[in-house]
């Protein structure tokens, strides 16, 4: 059964039933896209059931000729690396769906973009042929710049333009690599398993020049320091429901791009594993710096964002075994971590119409649950014991120190400055007087009770019990740490 291909048309046959003329009501085409979205979960994280996690291989994979003279397949398939961002992905949309009640205008393009949006990101995370990937990788721009510029802030158009101008930047790049990669692995096929068979005997020299290409390229997205820009205004204009999947899914794409591009190229990461740790190290202590400055909110998190990325980056520079787990990890811990904040920073500002740190105090007395939820993910921000992001840099710790012993300490400053900036914001959010205007903020609802609770129950999950998340990507965690530790 072409399990991949039913999960991609899924989110896009709600697409397509939510723009046809089926009544003015907005509840019409929110419950399609409801709908669909809540049938792309289901069947996405029913798949767990027949995925095996030992394997290092693809599975579910389905190929088919797409262009032969071009080399190019429609070839889909998940291994260890890709199926927790499937799932991780399909969770992020539908709890963005559910946090979208407050969208009052062009409800039906709302809808059927979100749900294209979807599609499109599964897409990158399945692609198993480079082309195939990279018309994914840029079909997620049109849904994007249209959920920006339509439903964003007051320098959306900005904002907007920036991001596409950035991705698309980044992009030319990456098709550039994708070129000389094609042409130098001698095997007439943009099918990733065969062109990394390829390239791997290539020149470390040569390898080098072509994954320069694909670290600018993903690097955008991620991002890392310097190629962030377009980052915190991107966050801060776009809606918030827009915003869990920016942080939550969007800049895992580059993430995972670039672990693709290592397995591909593993020579030219071996040769640039010390330059790419001091680019990770950077971004982290840059960013968690900026976010310590910020006292708007949703500002606040998107650098922090980059701080937290810097630890993916880290944990893939690191090569190991350890490192590269931690890399996974964060990346599905930062995703309901960050997507559990803007839900709540969201919400928060659509009752009190400020994101300012120092307009809030005390809300713990008129808002208990938001206190509760919020609290909670600063908490695992930092990384605390019983969360998600303390199994994730425990182990880019570890890899970390594998890799250059001592100079890692680096990435505790930089969770010390998280900690610090996490801590401040708790005290001012929840402490102190109640300020005037405060006092009648309405608590959390039902729906928006049950799209922060299962942001925080899977955070919660992943920290007490980690061994079936570290189980779905052991074997091809193992498998890449072993071809990396097999290389002289």
């Amino acid at each position: 059964m072409p399990s991949l291909t039913i999960l991609l048309l899924i989110p896009f046959a709600g697409a397509i039933v939510a723009s046809l003329p089926l009544g003015r009501r907005p509840a019409v085409p929110r419950a399609i896209a409801l709908i669909a979205s809540g049938a792309a979960l289901l069947f996405a994280w029913s798949l767990w059931f027949r995925f095996d996690g030992s394997q290092a291989g693809m599975q579910f994979l389905e190929k088919t000729a797409w262009h032969p003279r071009l080399g190019s397949y429609y070839a889909v398939g998940v291994d260890g690396f890709s199926f927790p961002m499937v799932l991780l992905a399909t969770l992020l949309n539908f709890v963005a769906l559910l946090a979208s009640y407050g969208i009052k205008e062009k409800v039906k393009s709302y809808y059927v973009s979100m749900l294209l949006l979807e599609s499109a990101m599964l897409g990158v995370f399945v692609a198993q042929d480079w082309s195939l990937f990279y018309v994914f990788w840029e079909l997620t721009l049109i849904p994007l710049f249209f959920l920006i510029n339509r439903w964003g802030g007051e320098r959306r158009d900005h904002a907007a333009l920036n991001f596409v101008l950035y991705t698309m930047g980044g992009s030319v790049f990456m098709l550039i690599s994708l070129l000389l990669a094609f042409d130098a692995a001698g095997v007439h096929s943009f099918a990733m398993i065969e062109m990394s068979a390829g390239l791997r005997n290539l020149p470390a020299e040569a390898q080098v020049l072509i994954f320069l290409g694909f670290l600018i390229g993903f690097g955008v997205k991620m991002p890392i320091f310097p190629i962030h820009g377009w980052l915190p205004l991107a966050h801060v204009e776009a809606p918030s429901p827009v915003s869990i999947l920016l942080s939550g899914v969007l800049l895992k794409m580059g993430s995972y791009g670039l672990i693709r591009a290592a397995g591909t190229l593993p020579g030219a990461v071996m040769l640039l594993q010390d330059a790419l740790a001091a680019l990770a190290l950077v971004s982290m202590l840059y960013g968690a710096v900026l976010a310590w400055r910020q006292s708007d909110l949703k500002m606040m998190i998107a650098y922090s964002s980059i701080s937290h990325m810097g630890v993916v980056l880290l944990g893939i520079a690191a090569l190991n075994v350890a490192g590269l787990t931690g890399a996974v990890m964060q990346m599905v811990a930062h995703g309901l971590v960050a997507g559990s904040l803007f839900l709540l920073i969201g919400l928060l500002y659509q009752r009190t119409h400020t994101r300012e740190i120092g307009q809030y105090s005390s809300l713990v007395r008129v808002a208990p649950r938001f206190a509760f939820f919020t609290s909670l993910a600063f908490v695992a921000a930092v990384g605390m014991p019983g969360t998600a992001g303390f199994v994730a840099e425990l182990h880019a710790i570890v890899g970390g120190f594998q890799a250059w012993g001592w100079v890692v300490v680096l990435l505790g400053v930089a969770m010390m400055i998280g900690a610090a900036y996490s801590v401040r914001t708790v005290g001012r959010l929840f402490t102190g007087p109640v300020r005037p205007g405060m006092e009648g903020v309405e608590d959390l609802r039902r729906m928006e009770m049950a799209a922060a609770g299962l942001l925080a129950g899977g955070v919660v999950a992943l920290g007490v019990l980690p061994a079936p998340a570290l189980d779905l990507m052991a074997g091809s965690v193992a498998h890449l740490g072993a071809a990396f530790a097999q290389r002289p």
